[in-house]
């Protein structure tokens, strides 16, 4: 069996991570290659979990100031001076049930307890509901400070914050 291994994301990684976000684009936004070299660049936290060789899980955060125009990132922009913010997160089918988000999730608190933040930020679909992703932001200390409708009015997110604890 190999062993799962978190780092950072490199160029050599955007075609995997761009596979492992369309296997996941009802959950999410699309993302071209252009776009995510973009993204990318003003990300403070963009990791992948590998198993062996094969990039198996992937997640982007951005800090406060990020020229960034997501609909989600600007409302916390808007409401919170400082934050963490994950913008995606996505694990191969292949690979669900292994417990990788919260590999991702328990690496991300690390970076943000290291650098000082007090709170990371996220939303999910609550209009389709993402059940899963209620419950395992919920087990991480999320909770709903807001709600807003993205997608043309099609879909509707919780916009949810965690404490980073010491």
């Amino acid at each position: 069996m190999t062993s799962l291994i978190v780092r950072n994301v490199t160029p050599a990684d955007h075609p995997a991570v761009l596979a492992l976000n369309l296997e996941s684009e009802a959950l999410m936004s699309p993302l071209d290659a252009q776009r995510l070299a973009e993204l990318d660049r003003q990300s403070v936290y963009h990791r992948v979990v590998c198993d062996g060789d094969r990039v198996v899980a992937f997640l982007l955060a951005f800090r406060e100031g990020a020229d960034y125009d997501s609909p989600n990132y600007l409302w916390f922009s808007e409401r919170y001076p400082t934050f963490l913010y994950v913008d995606r997160i996505a694990v191969a089918a292949s690979h669900r049930g292994r417990k990788l988000g919260g590999l991702l999730y328990d690496d991300l608190f690390a970076f943000a307890r290291e650098r000082g933040f007090a709170q990371v930020v996220c939303e999910f679909y609550i209009v389709p509901f993402n059940e899963a992703s209620s419950r395992f932001h919920a087990r991480y200390g999320f909770g709903e400070v807001g709600t807003q409708w993205v997608a043309g009015n099609s879909k509707q997110v919780s916009l949810q914050v965690a404490p980073v604890p010491a």
